[in-house]
């Protein structure tokens, strides 16, 4: 059985903020750095979602807006895979397209 893993390192300043992000993976041999993570994990024990949002001191509200954006769209492609639910994943791909519009990530659609 082949194992895999993914290992994040977070420097952190006096407050506990995040500085720097750097994340590794078995199949990745570099070190990687990144402004932000979003993270989350089903907890079946407990029928919930655990979840772990960082952003290090440098991500731009602009970035921020993009990585929410990004995500919302990329949630949508994962939920109609997993459920084949194709209306629901439509609905929160409008639902992307409204954000990045009023975020003025896009013009009007």
């Amino acid at each position: 059985m082949k194992k895999s893993e993914i290992k994040f390192e977070i420097e952190l300043d006096d407050n506990n903020v995040p500085e720097q992000i750097h994340w590794t993976a078995t199949d990745n041999n570099k070190n990687s750095e990144a402004k932000a993570i979003m993270l989350a994990m089903w907890d079946a024990k407990e029928n919930t979602t655990m979840r772990i949002d960082l952003w290090n001191k440098d991500m731009q509200v602009d970035e921020m807006k993009q990585l929410v954006h990004q995500t919302l769209m990329t949630l949508a492609d994962t939920f109609e895979r997993a459920t084949n639910e194709k209306n629901m994943a439509g609905a929160m791909r409008e639902f992307g397209n409204y954000f990045a519009e009023k975020m003025k990530l896009v013009g009007p659609v």
